[in-house]
């Protein structure tokens, strides 16, 4: 018959000090991950938001060449947010039947000042700009893709610019959405307190 070992009290598992211990090494550790990943996740949400900004103007000048008429792009308040997208129809609203994205909770558009860093770089590599965001507007693309002063209108030469951030937590910096004269887009990345710098 095989001999049966015995087991003495406490002789498996964690002690209480050993627990207590691993606890408090995983608080630490993670009192040291969260703000990286919150940094992180403002970081996505300005990037997302620009993007859509970027995106949209980008999908309104390609409607308005396939479509081979002048269309307008519009930013409208809606509630503590943004909502861009394409106004097909030239009746000052976003058609619920064409795209269209929100820009809202944590990133909203940001009019010119306030927090946002002078944009001196943008200025000095695109020219003059016209700031969009902040306020209600629309933005005319031609049939060749080109910019308009509204349907109908000359060709603009402005570069219109759009602000991304939150005027309330500059720490993840900012974004802005350039719109040059040929219909093309760039975006741009600052800290809090500048400078910008292309990022696309």
């Amino acid at each position: 018959m095989p001999a049966t070992r015995s087991r003495t009290p406490g002789s498996a598992g964690f002690s209480m000090v050993e627990l207590v211990f691993s606890i408090g090494v995983m608080l630490v550790l993670t009192a040291i991950a969260v703000p990286s990943l919150t940094h992180s996740l403002r970081a996505y949400q300005l990037n997302s938001a620009a993007a859509s900004v970027s995106d949209m103007l980008k999908l309104t000048r390609f409607e308005a060449v396939r479509r081979n008429k002048q269309i307008n792009f519009l930013a409208i308040a809606r509630g503590a947010g943004w909502v861009v997208g394409t106004d097909s129809n030239a009746n000052g609203a976003i058609d619920p039947l064409e795209k269209q994205q929100s820009i809202s909770g944590y990133v909203t558009l940001l009019p010119a000042g306030g927090p946002v860093p002078p944009p001196n770089a943008i200025t000095a590599a695109d020219g003059a700009l016209t700031a969009m965001s902040g306020a209600n507007g629309s933005i005319t693309f031609d049939a060749r893709g080109a910019i308009r002063q509204g349907i109908g209108g000359p060709v603009a030469n402005s570069v219109y610019l759009f602000y991304v951030g939150n005027a309330n937590g500059p720490e993840a910096g900012y974004r802005a959405v350039v719109l040059l004269p040929s219909g093309s887009t760039q975006i741009w990345s600052a800290p809090s307190g500048g400078p910008w710098r292309q990022v696309s």
